[in-house]
């Protein structure tokens, strides 16, 4: 299992997270070893430009949703130069990208997927 891997796992509980993913798929939107926060999503908001990070026939990436098929509750998975991954379901997005080196992400917020009533992300106290 991949760090991305590690990291879904974690998100997929409820937890905010911040790591520093490696590569150059995203510049300039994400520099390799820029520190990126991203929180759980409520996938059913998802636009065309949110960062997410989604698993796509196997692999999790932290790419751009690239369109948005609502019927069939999946989105497309793409890089920023123009390759695309693939269509995903909504159950295998995880996250949303809030901030890169702490710059807030537009709109990113108001997507994250809010813990059930009576329990606790991690780190808080319900």
């Amino acid at each position: 299992m991949g760090m991305l891997d590690a990291w879904a796992d974690r998100i997929s509980r409820g937890e905010t997270v911040e790591f520093r993913p490696t590569g150059d798929s995203m510049v300039p939107l994400i520099h390799s070893r820029r520190r990126v926060r991203v929180a759980p999503v409520d996938p059913a908001l998802l636009e065309p430009g949110d960062i997410v990070l989604a698993r796509v026939a196997g692999t999790v990436y932290l790419h751009l949703v690239s369109a948005v098929d609502a019927p069939r509750r999946r989105v497309q998975i793409s890089n920023n130069r123009g390759r695309v991954n693939g269509w995903t379901g909504h159950d295998r997005v995880f996250g949303i990208c809030l901030a890169v080196e702490g710059a807030s992400r537009p709109g990113a917020a108001a997507k994250v997927r809010q813990a059930p009533a009576g329990t606790a992300r991690a780190g808080e106290t319900a």
